[in-house]
């Protein structure tokens, strides 16, 4: 029989935040950061014939939390919200606080959960050399994937290094 041969090394790695970032808009100026300011210097490439950006959005995914108190601030109940883009993610959280049916079901009032709220997003992006990764950033870590050349991940790191959020 035949055995397999590794033809390929794919890295990944994880950088755990000492504090989540704060809120959606510090979260969201990030994300923007990359795609507009390509701090990785990431290359248009082709894929067949469509052509791709360096750096591209893949994925979003945003969690609004919604506790409802009782006059004494216990908690009488939960609501949940998920959206893959930050203007749903804002117009939903809205919605939520609005909605006085649920409101009154609840027997309480509704307060956002900021500390349990979650927000991801995925970029991928075209190295100079060929390779695409891919940079997910969470409220607690930014993980860097599908890579086997260093100098990407010293790239992102030395990148991650100069924001403060991403500390």
């Amino acid at each position: 029989m035949a055995d397999f041969v590794q033809n390929s090394t794919i890295k990944s790695a994880v950088r755990t935040l000492a504090e989540p970032i704060e809120d959606i808009d510090a979260f969201n100026a990030i994300v923007e950061s990359v795609i507009t300011g390509n701090p990785f210097a990431c290359v248009a490439y082709m894929t067949g014939s469509v052509t791709h950006q360096p750096v591209e959005k893949t994925k979003e995914a945003y969690t609004v939390k919604i506790v409802y108190e009782d006059i004494d601030a216990k908690s009488v109940g939960t609501d949940t919200g998920k959206y893959n883009s930050v203007a749903g993610f804002n117009a939903g959280a809205a919605a939520m606080l609005a909605n006085t049916a649920n409101t009154t079901a609840h027997g309480g009032t509704p307060a956002r959960d900021f500390a349990g709220e979650t927000y991801s997003a995925s970029i991928r992006c075209h190295d100079p050399n060929g390779e695409l990764y891919y940079v997910t950033l969470s409220r607690e870590q930014v993980s860097l994937t599908s890579y086997s050349d260093d100098s990407i991940r010293i790239k992102v790191e030395t990148w991650a290094d100069t924001v403060p959020a991403l500390a």
